[in-house]
């Protein structure tokens, strides 16, 4: 059984069993927990900044943020408490009309269910469908902000429903077309049930396990063997903190964000040199595009509504991590802040990943292969019908990598007799709505430290002429972003836009700022109307970039309470300061996602499907850093490679 590291010591932004309950016992020692109040956020505060591991008092300073919800409807508490002097540092009272809902708690999943299950008009809706209510399914869905003004400072949840015919059946095979119902969840009442008249529910099973779809399992494949006989290239101390090849990085991991690194540098020659001091997702929202009024509130911010770190899997080897694998297993608060420990939540391994670099010189004579590998630390979230993997790969040339991973069912309607330029059909009567998949990360960038700058990289092409008479020159063009408000950012791939992060004050041999380059994948921004609810409340996903002046206090792209907020929190209001971010201590956005237009091929489950984003040294190095990368050895090859001489052996993948 691969190693499952405990807390043995009080790991750099992880948080222990033992904290979790120091905060508890603190919160009711206040008076701020009880029989009545739930926990809807718990999470570990970065140390203030400069306070590296080790570094004395201020990283010894454990803080934790608490939000409080009352289930009898009192004011919910946004509270700060420190575990390392035991008391309470702030607790202030939220006026949820303005602020907007915390974060959706998971028993108020049944909570729509059961009420549902007594409401008159939910029933009356059900029997016009001949629809037995104890087979009734209900999806409990974040409200958004809509013209609802009776909705301002209640907690809503939507539901849509969907018909199980047994324990084991696929309930999303059977939607329940043209009704849905608002519940209040705090005061328990149905405020509205919305039927538009039935709709043949789908008859078709959606039994992705079931014979009669799997048809006669195959045989051909046969096993995949990944050995590490010497175990891997990798060392994990203090809980958390890991180092490999020449990186170094703490994992951390946060009940909002999932998986954060912090702390990642890169040992060059003699010098450990900081890139990222943070790196998370910070908000994920998925927007749906069918205009039905059934359907047209749609949207669920998966990071701020429903917490993915709280929904993470326990892993299994095999199964979801190949290889030699490590495991963290980390700790978080259930609703009423007991430390829950989500075993092997993290997974962390290596990769062979094909050539690294390779020529053979006719010249010298020389032929020369070194084959890649990279680094992989993941998780694994289930949020309702869509399951998401979130995975950071380092690679030995220095190029760090993010890439989710989309898989699942997708969210199903019926398909209208007559068609639909919205949603796609799956299988007969069976329909998807278009929709979106669209995450920001959040970079709080330290490139050979915190002075840094962002600036666009456009490509050029040069007219043919004076200078250029057979037409075959292009150059390039970058443009400084000096203040927030010139860093709003969109991507363009006509013009290969990329951007540079980097250090002036920090040069490499030829004299120029050392840097990182971001690519962006070149998908759709939110494609939602920019006067829609929806573009108000996720106005980060509107642009591929954004870039702001650090601010201990701006974590989120879409500020801090996303459930039921009406807009214009996070990104917006931090840019709005139009503070200097030129070789400052800057915080880069980045907005990438997936725009679904299902396919047949989608259902009943659905095949990964990825995005992502690369940033690769700009200047960074000196020179190539993986020169001294060894050839491969016949631990890793059959026969292994020749080294750099002789026409030997040839090594590809």
């Amino acid at each position: 059984m691969p190693p499952s590291l405990t807390d043995v010591v009080t790991p750099y932004c992880l948080a222990t069993h033992t904290e979790i309950s120091g905060v508890q016992s603190i919160l009711r020692e206040e008076g701020l927990l009880g029989a009545r109040k739930r926990v809807a956020y718990l999470g570990l505060l970065d140390p203030s900044r400069g306070a590296a591991p080790g570094a004395g008092t201020e990283s010894e300073n454990r803080r934790f943020r608490v939000f409080i919800h009352d289930i009898s409807g009192g004011a919910p508490v946004d509270v700060t408490v420190s575990v390392s002097s035991r008391k309470v540092i702030s607790a202030v009272e939220l006026d949820t009309a303005v602020t907007g809902e915390l974060p959706v708690l998971e028993e108020e999943f049944e909570v729509v269910e059961a009420l549902l299950a007594t409401d008159g008009r939910w029933l009356k809706a059900l029997a016009e469908r001949d629809l037995d209510v104890s087979k009734v399914r209900v999806a409990p869905l974040s409200a958004g902000v809509f013209e609802y003004t009776e909705e301002k400072g209640r907690r809503i949840l939507r539901g849509l429903a969907f018909v199980q015919e047994f324990p084991e059946d696929s309930a999303w095979a059977h939607p329940v077309d043209g009704l849905v119902a608002y519940v209040d969840v705090v005061n328990q009442e149905v405020t509205q049930v919305i039927d538009l008249g039935p709709v043949p529910v789908p008859a078709e099973h959606g039994n992705y396990t079931d014979p009669e779809l799997t048809g006669p399992l195959r045989t051909s494949l046969k096993p995949i063997s990944i050995s590490q006989p010497e175990g891997p290239s990798f060392t994990v101390t203090g809980g958390n903190h890991l180092d490999w090849e020449k990186w170094s990085l703490d994992v951390g991991f946060d009940v909002r964000e999932g998986v954060v690194l912090h702390n990642i540098a890169f040992q060059d020659g003699g010098r450990k040199r900081t890139i990222i001091n943070r790196a998370s997702i910070a908000e994920m929202v998925v927007p749906y595009g069918d205009p039905s009024p059934v359907r047209s509130w749609q949207n669920y911010f998966d990071t701020g509504e429903y917490l993915v770190g709280q929904y993470a899997n326990s892993l299994e080897l095999g199964c979801d991590c190949l290889g030699e694998i490590t495991y963290l297993s980390p700790v978080i608060s259930d609703a009423f802040g007991n430390p829950r420990e989500i075993r092997n939540g993290i997974c962390m391994h290596e990769e062979d990943w094909g050539i690294l670099a390779k020529h053979s010189d006719l010249w010298s004579g020389i032929n020369y292969t070194r084959r890649n590998r990279r680094l992989v630390i993941s998780f694994f979230t289930t949020i309702g019908n869509y399951d998401y993997g979130f995975y950071w790969y380092l690679y030995l040339d220095g190029t760090i990598e993010f890439e989710a991973k989309a898989t699942g069912v997708v969210f199903t309607s019926a398909f209208p007799e007559g068609g639909s330029d919205n949603i796609s059909q799956l299988a007969p009567g069976l329909g998807a709505p278009f929709h979106q998949h669209l995450f920001s990360a959040r970079l709080d960038m330290a490139i050979d430290g915190f002075t840094n700058r962002v600036e666009e990289e456009d490509v050029v092409r040069q007219a043919m002429g004076q200078g250029n008479e057979r037409g075959n020159a292009f150059s390039r063009r970058r443009t400084l972003l000096a203040r927030e408000s010139e860093a709003v950012r969109e991507a363009d791939a006509r013009a290969g836009r990329t951007w540079i992060i980097s250090n002036p004050e920090s040069r490499n041999r030829l004299g120029e700022p050392v840097g990182y380059k971001l690519h962006s994948h070149n998908q759709p921004t939110l494609l939602a109307d920019p006067n829609s609810s929806i573009a108000r409340r996720a106005a980060f996903a509107t642009k591929d970039l954004w870039v702001t002046r650090f601010a201990e206090d701006e974590r989120y792209p879409t500020g801090d309470f996303v459930n039921q907020h009406s807009g214009g929190a996070g990104l917006p209001a931090y840019i709005a300061q139009d503070r200097d971010i030129d070789g400052q201590d800057i915080v880069v956005w980045h907005t990438f996602g997936l725009t679904h237009f299902p396919r047949m091929e989608d259902w009943p489950i659905m095949p990964v499907d990825t995005v992502g984003f690369k940033l690769r040294p700009e200047g960074f190095f000196d020179r190539s850093p993986v020169l001294d990368v060894p050839p491969a050895t016949g631990s890793t090859s059959v026969s292994g490679c020749r080294d750099d001489s002789g026409s030997g052996s040839h090594c590809h993948g």
